[in-house]
């Protein structure tokens, strides 16, 4: 019988860790990025064309490689990181396995330039698909910039499962801001296709936070900061008034290396109790330092999800510390039976006894002195009524003749206002309308066989979400001039989407001004939504869109007009007239699906008199 167990070629063998270790192009910047870190840089750039598909290069100041270990570098397996399996359980750098580099070099055409501080020339190496086209010596800066061109480009399958770019851009950034926010001490900056996405200099955590997601996001950071034999906690949590409606600007870093971890979310979560609206996420940026014994980050080729010997002890010591962090800084409140020092007796005062108030009496004061020119009689009671102010009351009845009807007439008299009857039913209903309004929320109408129950927010939300899809692909909405302009701050990523999305926004009635790199300029709005709405319906936009994903223009249009429908529709718990409930029933049934919300799901309901019947058998 012939053996059927064979080695796999190492080009087939690279292939398959790239499965695992590249995944898109920013799983390569996050591989490189980290490189360069533990190469000890302090300035890394980072240029891509296309999302990374066509180009992908990155160049830092580190200490840069020797000819063999250049060469070396690409060997599966190959690390300066580890020499033992013991070492796993201190690591004290970014990478480890000695994958990456192989990885990419078996699915792109990769191109290395190094070289050390004490040489005079540098290295050259060009690789194609694990085979290594040339090497030379070369005239380059002391560092390392390594070009990755054509990714995938022996692999289509795996090419074609890449999205759009502004998806791929979209993970590259998420990236990029991961690592930077990690290290704030070292310079990162990131171009794309030429034009400039950002420029973080060297600062502290704060800075970094603000330059990356906008100078408003300065006001709504609390400083997190305690240190205990098990973890050391720092960070910043954001306040509870900003907390938005999706998880972007949530961050969990241990050791300086970004981690997901939903224990430890659930702890944030946890110590925001009672503070944060219904289905609202707190911002946090949260670095945990912790002995590297007690962690195992080898459970996951991205190694964005470690094991913690001890996750309880982890769990209540950060909700503690953010506790206290909320109530220490008055965001939350908390019982203080600490002294006030502004409620002690002062100095000069200590010595001396209490002084009792004195009190001054007019003996010649008589409240009723005024009242005696009237007189009394011997029994003390008045003889006859004086003639107080009060009776100015009453000279325009004197003055007024009433008996003529039309006088009565002009008399106006108190009255109770009727607030409601017996079955909460408004005067409208009685007046012959067709509909009338359960519990702010369903609109109940009639039908031949019976009855006809409508939830107010899905009706509604379907009808604009055709509306806006006929403005958007057809014609253009009606748009309200904003005597004063609205200034809106977002994050870099969010002011690309927004950009992506503006010709289509201004479809739907929104006139936007000027764009800068964290803030738009809003002159115009549709006429469904009041100023105070737009920024709560812009940031539940943004949400959606990051959070959906979409792969081409036709669904990016479908998601922007589910977001806008969902943002301005009638609310539940909004109290509606009898025109407006009509006004919903008629126009939900011209449109061309009456039955199901843009989210797919039920929009009425309906019972005949036969279902009625049987309630009563």
């Amino acid at each position: 019988m012939t053996d059927v167990i064979h080695l796999l070629p190492d080009h087939v063998a690279n292939q398959i860790a790239a499965g695992e270790v590249v995944q898109r192009p920013a799983s390569v910047i996050k591989e490189l990025l980290e490189n360069s870190i533990d190469a000890g840089a302090t300035n890394i750039k980072v240029l891509i064309k296309e999302a990374g598909k066509t180009l992908i290069q990155v160049t830092d100041n580190g200490k840069g490689m020797s000819l063999t270990d250049a060469r070396l570098c690409f060997e599966r397996h190959a690390t300066s990181k580890i020499n033992s399996a013991e070492d796993l359980f201190s690591l004290k750098t970014k990478g480890f396995r000695g994958e990456a580099l192989a990885s990419i070099a078996a699915i792109a055409h990769v191109e290395l330039k190094t070289m050390q501080n004490d040489d005079e020339v540098g290295t050259c190496i060009k690789i194609e698909g694990s085979e290594v086209v040339s090497q030379d010596v070369c005239v380059t800066p002391e560092g390392t910039t390594l070009c990755v061109k054509n990714l995938f480009y022996n692999i289509p399958a795996r090419r074609n499962f890449l999205k759009s770019d502004t998806v791929e851009l979209r993970h590259i950034i998420d990236e990029f801001q991961r690592v930077a926010l990690a290290h704030p001490g070292i310079q990162f900056s990131l171009f794309h296709n030429g034009s400039e996405l950002f420029q973080l200099p060297e600062t502290n955590l704060r800075q970094r936070i603000v330059n990356i997601f906008g100078g408003k996001t300065n006001e709504k950071l609390v400083p997190v900061e305690e240190d205990t034999e098990i973890v050391k906690v720092s960070g910043f949590v954001g306040k509870p008034e900003f907390a938005k409606k999706s998880r972007g600007e949530q961050f969990f870093f241990v050791n300086d290396r970004f981690i997901k971890s939903p224990y430890l979310n659930h702890a944030v979560t946890a110590a925001f109790e009672g503070l944060l609206k219904d289905k609202a996420y707190p911002s946090y940026f949260l670095y945990l330092q912790v002995d590297p014994k007690s962690i195992d980050i080898n459970i996951h080729p991205t190694k964005t999800e470690i094991k913690f010997d001890d996750e309880h002890s982890l769990y209540t010591i950060l909700r503690s510390a953010i506790k206290h962090s909320l109530g220490q800084f008055n965001v939350a409140p908390v019982l203080d039976f600490d002294r006030d020092a502004t409620l002690d007796t002062p100095y000069e005062f200590s010595n001396k006894g209490p002084v009792p108030p004195k009190v001054e009496v007019d003996p010649n004061f008589n409240p009723f002195q005024n009242e005696r020119s009237g007189g009394y009689s011997s029994s003390g009671f008045r003889k006859e009524k004086s003639s107080g102010s009060w009776e100015s009351l009453y000279t325009d009845f004197d003055q007024k003749d009433f008996s003529t009807p039309s006088a009565i007439n002009q008399v106006e008299f108190e009255s109770d206002e009727v607030t409601g009857n017996l079955f909460g039913q408004s005067e409208e209903k009685s007046s012959g309308s067709t509909t009338f309004q359960l519990n702010k929320k369903y609109i109940v109408s009639t039908l031949k066989s019976g009855i006809l129950v409508i939830d107010q927010h899905r009706a509604h939300s379907r009808i604009l979400y055709e509306e806006l899809l006929k403005n958007i692909t057809v014609t253009s909405a009606v748009s309200q001039q904003l005597l004063f302009p609205l200034r809106l701050q977002f994050s870099t990523n969010e002011m690309e989407l927004l950009k992506e999305n503006e010709e289509s926004l201004e479809q739907t009635g929104f006139i936007f001004g000027n764009f800068s790199k964290d803030s738009v300029e809003i002159t115009g709005i549709p006429t469904l939504i009041s100023e105070s709405e737009v920024a709560i319906l812009l940031e539940q936009l943004l949400s959606d869109l990051e959070n959906e994903v979409p792969g081409s223009s036709f669904s990016q249009i479908d998601i922007l007009a589910k977001s806008l429908a969902k943002g301005m529709a009638v609310k539940s718990g909004t109290l509606l007239n009898s025109e407006e409930q009509q006004n919903i029933v008629n126009s939900l049934f011209a449109c061309k699906e009456s039955t199901l919300s843009p989210y797919n799901r039920p929009i009425f309901i309906t019972l005949t008199v036969d279902e009625l019947d049987k309630k009563f058998m």
